[in-house]
Parts: structure tokens; C-alpha cells; sequence
């Protein structure tokens, strides 16, 4: 596994982040065991760094798997606080329930605007502070939106950067693939340190997986790379694709045999643009929710494209 400096944090992680979402009740609902193990699995082959967030519901599988493994990794971890009260509650609450006492990285939790990043700036000041007593190591942001990434690279009091990157762009609220990463090139000049979310979009670029992944493996301005992994063979895989090895055939196989399903969030604000543009009948609106009819649905991701709240993934 490759080892990188965090920009000027002085963090050192690999390339190679676990993604702590898919595991939590927000998608698989892995049990706080289960999800342990998997967990472990990555730290046993090298991964030393995992994000996370408090509205994730994962702080006990990573707090297991600490406990399983016997070392602490690089944690980044998020809320979305704009206060001094709330950012204190979600720094304590991160530390009792991960049972560390320090937190790697804290972030401002998906930044929409240059307007939320000022509308949140008590926060961020509270976890400025904390860095200061040494409770938090590093603070940041993450954000769909290129303006964000673009205010962030200029501000000196932010340490890391956590944008959306992907080959289409899928996700991203303000732009084009194209401008992102001229904003994300523009904040590891300045020293940021860059790790990226949702190089599968979301599970929507599944079909395309070598492709999207060497897409952003490619990238010389993101130091790592979050990647949801939900079990042991997604690690290996993952693992081998990041170590430049042969996937072996049994774990491709086995990821091959696994059954997808259209994943709706409970953010999803039942706006009716999905169902338009669905052509396969497969989405309806029943008593103001958002529906799936199983067996019309062919998982072509179309539906996410015009997702303004990126509410609905293939996982």
C-alpha cells in the first residue's frame, strides 16, 4: 500500500480510504460486528485511513474494529453543525463513541455554497480552536460543489478538502467534471490536502468500474480516495486494484454474483425528476414517496443523473 502526506497537514494516509458509509444503516445496515470485520479486513492489508460522519451511524463498527485490530487509524470524520454548541456536542460525540481522544481530521459536513461555508463559520472557528488544544488534528470540509472547493483552496485556516470526483461527474451540484478538478488542482497547489469521495458515483458507474477507478487512480492532485467497501472480498479487490496487482479471479467472481439494488435516501425530496426521466416505468411517486418497482428496474443509473440531491444509488 502507498503512503501520502495529507497536503500540509502532516497526516500521513493511504492512497486508499475506507469509505465508512455503505457499511452503516444508510445503506447495507451492517451489524456493528460484521461491519468490524470487514473494517479489519482493510487495516490488515494496509489501509490506515477512514472516513466517516456522524449522521453515518458507523462510529461503533469503527470503534470495534480499532478494538479487533489494536491500532488506531487516521479518522475523518464530519457533522453538519454551524454553531459552537453543535460542533462541540458532534467533537465529543465522535470522540465517546470512536473511544479516542483525539480526532484526525473534522469536516464541515457537504458545503453547498461559498454562503453555507460563512453560514457555518462558528463551527468551523469551534473545531480551529480544538485543533489548537490538540483535540482535532486537522479541519476541513466536504463538498458536491466546485465554488466550495474553489473558496476552500484560498482559506488558510482549512488543512483538507473532500470533494466529489468521478469520471462523469455524477454528483457534482455546480458544474462539470472538467472545472472541478481544475478547482481541486488549484487547492493542492495551495497545500491542501485532497482526499475524494464517490469515484463509482454512488455505485452508478459499477458497469464501468476499471475504467472510473483508473480515472481517478490517474489524478496526481488527490493524495487518497474514499471507497465504500461493504465486504471482504470488495477489499481485496480494491486493495489489489490501488496496489497496481491481479484481481483475483475468485474475488471478481464472487463481487460479479453479487445482487445490485436502486437505493433510495431519506433526503430524497419526492421532486418527480427521476421518474421523468426514467424510460423504463420503473419509478413512481405512491402517496408523495419515491417507489421502485423491483421488477421493471434494469439499474442503469439513468434516474441519479438528474438527481438534484443525490438521493438515489445502485448498491
Amino acid at each position: 500500500m502507498q503512503y501520502v502526506k495529507l497536503g500540509n497537514s502532516g497526516i500521513e494516509v493511504s492512497r486508499l480510504c475506507f469509505g465508512g458509509l455503505v457499511i452503516g444503516p444508510l445503506q447495507s445496515g451492517l451489524s456493528t460486528a460484521r461491519g468490524a470485520e470487514v473494517i479489519v479486513k482493510a487495516f490488515q492489508m494496509g489501509v490506515n485511513f477512514i472516513d466517516t460522519a456522524e449522521l453515518y451511524g458507523t462510529y461503533a463498527h469503527i470503534r470495534e474494529a480499532i478494538r479487533r485490530f489494536g491500532e488506531k487509524p487516521v479518522i475523518a470524520t464530519k457533522s453538519y453543525a454551524y454553531d459552537e454548541k453543535g460542533a462541540k456536542a458532534s467533537l465529543e460525540k465522535a470522540r465517546k463513541e470512536l473511544d479516542v481522544d483525539v480526532i484526525d481530521i473534522f469536516l464541515l459536513h457537504e458545503q453547498e455554497s461559498r454562503y453555507t461555508l460563512k453560514g457555518h463559520r462558528e463551527a468551523l472557528e469551534y473545531y480551529i480552536g480544538a485543533k489548537e488544544k490538540g483535540v482535532v488534528r486537522a479541519v476541513g470540509v466536504s463538498t458536491h460543489n466546485i465554488q466550495v472547493v474553489e473558496a476552500c483552496a484560498d482559506m488558510p485556516e482549512i488543512d483538507v478538502i473532500h470533494p466529489l470526483v468521478n469520471k462523469r461527474g455524477l454528483g457534482i451540484g455546480d458544474g462539470s467534471i472538467d472545472e472541478m478538478l481544475e478547482a481541486v488542482r488549484h487547492a493542492y497547489a495551495n497545500g491542501k490536502g485532497i482526499y475524494s469521495m464517490k469515484p463509482l458515483g454512488g455505485g452508478n458507474l459499477l458497469r464501468s468500474f476499471d475504467e472510473s477507478m483508473e480515472f481517478v487512480l490517474n489524478i496526481p492532485y488527490i493524495h487518497s480516495i474514499a471507497v465504500g467497501m461493504q465486504s471482504e472480498e470488495e477489499v481485496e479487490m480494491n486493495v489489489c486494484l490501488f496496489n497496481g496487482q491481479k484481481v483475483d479471479k475468485k474475488v471478481r467472481e464472487a463481487l460479479a454474483q453479487k445482487t445490485r439494488r436502486l437505493h433510495i435516501d431519506y433526503w430524497c425530496e419526492s421532486c418527480g425528476k427521476c421518474v421523468e426521466r426514467c424510460r423504463q416505468g420503473a419509478l413512481e411517486m405512491v402517496e408523495g414517496k419515491l417507489s421502485v418497482k423491483r421488477d421493471r428496474c434494469v439499474l442503469c443509473g439513468y434516474c441519479s443523473s438528474v438527481c438534484p440531491q443525490f438521493a438515489i444509488k445502485i448498491c
